[in-house]
Parts: structure tokens; C-alpha cells; sequence
């Protein structure tokens, strides 16, 4: 990897541009601040109003904007946050910020080998860091949504990031607070689940308490999907549309029916090898 920026120098200068205090660990800066059951040295708490899938109707008010500001604030600052999503609890980083893609990688215990995704606001940002080869159409049917969509990357993606594949796998979660965090941040965010490499992926913060104290903050959204159903822990539907005029399933997911019927509506044929 080539020398990684220094994003964590910015923090404290991030931070206080957004009214934003660098206190210790557990300090209280609202009542919806929270200490973590046991010593972490800086994770910190926030929990969204409701499930926090749908936006507060008086976003200052329940805590929304509080928790976008904060979780922005560290972002920029090369820091490692948990984030609740449609389909998992993720770890989220700036794609830009070389440092924080090693420390993601550190913390999970994952291998250098295996790819991060890439978690965006809108669809029109898919255009700036892909080379796009699906209709226009097709994306908006399936994103946002529960899929990840794997496409050759463009120039404009940190070259630290997933150095050793030509492609990038493309996210946005049906999750309204992920939406405005893409959006608000203004660039491209590294995307994996917040568990233990080979450990069970989580639906509620509770499940990775384990990695809290590496983490700069977490973002309670509540518990997603059942947690009784296996289902529910397979993450997104993983999907190649790199070659033209076809599709190659990568992960099952928990989406695969429905993906599958989509892309094929759009005349794209399943690829020698695929899931299907």
C-alpha cells in the first residue's frame, strides 16, 4: 500500500468545525450519550430515534442530526464507525483514507485479500467511481436495496482500497440514516459487517461488543430484521454485472430471489459458475 494520509491528525480539527468536543471516553455531551457496559478507551454511543431506518419527522429533536453530525465528524477524521444498515450492523470508514482501510482490516482480524465494499448515497454516484455497463433503470430497481452490486471500478477510487481486483462491489442500503450519511460525508465510504472475521454477522450493537473499544463511535439503530431467522444474517445479495449482457451471483444473500427476477427482466443472462 502506498503511505496512508494522515487522517488521524485531523480529528481534533474536524470535531471542533462541526461543535464537536474531543472529551474522554464516556463523557456526556446529551442524554442520549451512553458509556458502554465495560472500559472502552473512546467508543462512543448514540442511539437513533425509532429504528432509525425511517428519518425523525424533527431530526434535532430525536437525536438524528446529532448522530449524522457526530458520526461525519469522525468519519472525516479517518476514525472506524459502526452503523446499522438494511441487512447488518456494518464498520464504516472513509474509501479515501488509506490509514482507516488498514484499521478496518485490523480490527475485524480479515484477511488484505478480501474486498470492502463501497457504500454511496445516491445512484448517481455509482457513475463517478464505476464504469456502468447496466441500464440506468436497472440500477434504480434495485438499489437502494439489500444487494451489492460488483463493477469495474473508475480512477476515481483510492488505489489502497481493494488493490489486487479491477472491481468494486457497490452498496446502497435501503436504510435512511446510511442515505444521509453517504450523502452528508460527500464521499465514498468502505463498507464490511461489524463482526470478527468467520464470526455470525450482527443484528443489534449488543452482538460485537467485542470490538467496541477499537471503534470511534457506534451508531444504535435498534435491532434489524428477526434475529431468530438465519435468513436474516446473510447479508446482502452479492451481484457481478461486470461483463456485459450478463450476471454472476457471488453471495446467495437475503435476496436472491427477487434480484435474480430483476436482472433477468433486463435480459441479462446467468454466467457459467453462477449461484443460480
Amino acid at each position: 500500500m502506498s503511505p496512508a494520509r494522515p487522517c488521524r491528525a485531523l480529528r481534533a480539527a474536524v470535531a471542533a468545525s462541526m461543535g464537536l468536543s474531543e472529551g474522554p471516553a464516556g463523557s456526556a455531551r446529551s442524554g442520549r450519550l451512553l458509556r458502554p457496559p465495560s472500559p472502552t478507551p473512546g467508543a462512543r454511543l448514540l442511539r437513533l430515534p425509532g429504528s432509525g431506518a425511517v428519518r425523525a419527522a424533527n431530526p434535532e429533536r430525536g437525536g438524528w442530526t446529532e448522530a449524522l453530525r457526530a458520526a461525519v465528524a469522525e468519519l472525516r477524521a479517518g476514525a472506524v464507525v459502526a452503523v446499522p444498515t438494511d441487512t447488518l450492523y456494518g464498520l464504516a470508514c472513509s474509501a479515501s483514507c488509506s490509514e482507516a482501510l488498514g484499521a478496518v482490516y485490523r480490527i475485524k482480524g480479515r484477511s488484505e485479500t478480501k474486498p470492502l465494499a463501497v457504500c454511496l448515497g445516491r445512484v448517481a454516484d455509482v457513475y463517478r467511481y464505476c464504469h456502468v455497463r447496466v441500464p440506468e433503470e436497472l440500477l434504480k430497481d434495485l438499489l437502494p436495496g439489500p444487494v451489492t452490486l460488483v463493477m469495474e471500478r473508475s480512477e476515481e477510487l483510492n488505489k489502497d482500497l481493494n488493490p489486487f481486483t479491477p472491481l468494486v462491489g457497490i452498496r446502497i442500503p435501503d436504510h435512511t440514516f446510511m442515505q444521509d450519511l453517504a450523502q452528508v460525508f460527500g464521499g465514498p465510504l468502505a463498507l464490511t459487517s461489524a463482526n470478527l472475521s468467520s464470526q455470525s454477522s450482527p443484528l443489534n450493537v449488543e452482538e460485537f461488543q467485542d470490538l467496541w473499544p477499537h471503534l470511534s463511535l457506534i451508531i444504535d439503530g435498534g435491532p434489524i430484521g428477526d434475529g431468530q431467522s438465519p435468513e436474516c444474517r446473510l447479508g446482502s445479495t452479492v451481484v457481478d454485472l461486470s461483463v456485459p449482457g450478463k450476471f454472476g451471483i457471488i453471495r446467495p444473500g437475503c435476496a436472491l430471489e427477487s434480484t435474480s427476477a430483476i436482472l433477468q427482466e433486463y435480459g441479462l443472462l446467468p454466467s457459467h459458475g453462477s449461484c443460480l
